[in-house]
């Protein structure tokens, strides 16, 4: 094999750039994704049925399109329905939020299903309003007994964001690919861009396991 790592050293530093870039869409995806999700899951077990309707459709568009068929969809077609000229940015990120939110809505309707019925019925006989029960009661018991499951969203959201890489954004990927480009070498960047998602999610798994812990202890 005739592999050259020197020749890409000088590029490492462009490449581990990108690591910026894709912590700031997994970030943006994941926190926008959590808050539609969790707004989701709350349709699904309402009792008006057009909510719920509208909910389990969409999850089941979202979770039954490809996802890089939906960032296509987004990136590509906006412009020409809308007149937009969206960015390669704003595309991943929206693509990502509504398509995380289905997994995530399930996740978290699952999780509130999961709450002793004893827990509402205590609330509702106390006199308290279905939002405050919800917000202080339910979904704070029901997000603990979630969390690994939210933590495989994560991860798989972490690791999915490389698709952004095909309609242009420089993330980690990108860069890579670029490098490999320019220096007419494909193992070695590519190499190291795996290196590098393979420590970022290696490094949120221990911090949800220590958050685990950390639960367990102050129930």
């Amino acid at each position: 094999m005739n592999l050259n790592f020197g020749a890409i050293a000088p590029s490492i530093p462009y490449i581990i750039q990108g690591i910026l870039v894709t912590l700031l869409f997994v970030l943006i995806s994941a926190v926008l994704g959590f808050i539609w999700g969790t707004v989701l899951s709350l349709f699904k077990i309402s009792k008006f049925k057009p909510l719920r309707w509208f909910a389990e459709g969409y999850t089941s568009i979202f979770r039954g399109i490809p996802l890089l068929v939906t960032l296509s969809l987004i990136y590509f077609a906006t412009p020409q329905v809308t007149g937009y000229d969206i960015t390669a940015l704003q595309a991943g990120v929206i693509t990502f939020t509504l398509n995380s939110a289905a997994y995530i809505s399930e996740t978290i309707r699952g999780g509130i299903l999961a709450v002793d019925r004893g827990q509402a019925e205590a609330a509702t006989s106390l006199g308290v309003p279905y939002r405050p029960m919800m917000m202080d009661v339910i979904l704070p018991q029901a997000f603990k007994s979630i969390l690994p499951a939210m933590v495989n969203e994560s991860i798989a959201l972490l690791k999915d964001s490389s698709l952004v890489s095909v309609i242009g954004v420089t993330d980690i990927l990108r860069r890579a690919q670029i490098v490999a480009a320019e220096k007419f070498v494909y193992f070695e960047p590519l190499l190291f861009a795996a290196l590098i998602y393979y420590v970022m999610v290696t490094g949120l798994t221990i911090a949800s396991r220590g958050l685990e812990r950390r639960m367990r202890i102050s129930d």
